[in-house]
């Protein structure tokens, strides 16, 4: 079965939460997942085959940008914006400031039936939606103008692998210019990984194409005016977390790849940057 549609996409990641949610030793509870990946999740999670650490990948993203976002909020996030926020919801399952403004940006369809799938439910933040397309760049433009807050935590998960290289490096240099943005969380895989996911599921992900995946790596973003305070990568999360296969986790004592120069090294991950000016 294949993707139809970008927002597919969300529904297939959200069946790994699920089902790490139903694990007696979970390393995070989402009790919605199940409900917001319906059946058309769960028949994409079984028709396509991705690479065998996959899933235990999408478990340790989860972890792990729930640990970064935990992190600015200490060091004093008063604002998140989530772009593609798709079927997320750490808005609901954080513990979260009850007036810390959390914006979740989409396109209308996803949110509209993340809206009516959460009906009732209650978020433990101020919790608003906007439909916006992302890749318009004078609807972005305003929207990166008017975020609340001063110092303004920026998350794209599962968004930036979509884009090709031209489209990431105009989203961050726009996400750096407001003044009030202090960080970005977002996710990055080498191309060694790119390509053994276009293997693998590249025909069942239909006109969602895989493409940004800077050899450079987390250097792609520090050209664009960031500074990385934290490169975590999902192979390690996912063999501490015990979620690797047994035959797979000595690779995990092995050194990491530069993160700035990959090579044909597979690494994926996540990186946590600071906007320059918030990070001298």
């Amino acid at each position: 079965m294949a993707i139809s549609h970008i927002s597919d996409t969300a529904r297939w990641v959200a069946v790994y939460r699920a089902r790490e949610s139903r694990r007696p030793d979970a390393a995070f509870r989402d009790p919605f997942a199940a409900r917001l990946a319906g059946e058309r999740g769960e028949e994409l999670a079984a028709s396509m085959k991705p690479p065998v650490t996959f899933g235990a990948a999408m478990v340790a993203r989860t972890c792990l940008i729930d640990e970064l976002v935990a992190a600015c909020l200490t060091e004093g996030c008063d604002a998140v914006v989530n772009l593609a926020a798709g079927l997320d919801t750490r808005p609901y399952r954080l513990d979260l400031p009850k007036d810390l403004p959390w914006v979740e940006i989409d396109l209308p369809g996803i949110l509209e039936e993340k809206s009516r799938l959460l009906e009732g439910e209650v978020p433990r933040c101020d919790l608003r939606r906007e439909a916006v397309d992302l890749v318009d760049e004078r609807a972005r433009s305003a929207l990166l103008g008017s975020l609340p807050g001063r110092r303004v935590l920026v998350l794209t998960e599962g968004l930036v692998g979509y884009l090709t290289e031209a489209q990431v490096a105009a989203l961050g240099r726009a996400i750096a210019e407001p003044p009030n943005v202090a960080w970005w969380i977002t996710d990055l895989a080498s191309p060694r990984i790119q390509a053994m996911m276009r293997k693998s599921v590249g025909k069942d992900l239909g006109t969602a194409k895989l493409q940004f995946a800077p050899a450079n790596g987390v250097a792609f973003f520090e050209a664009l005016g960031w500074r990385a305070l934290e490169i975590r990568s999902y192979f390690k999360e996912a063999v501490r977390l015990g979620r690797i296969p047994l035959y797979l986790r000595p690779f995990g004592w092995l050194p990491e790849p530069d993160p700035r120069r990959f090579g044909s090294q597979p690494w994926s991950g996540v990186t946590r940057l600071a906007a320059v000016r918030w990070s001298g």
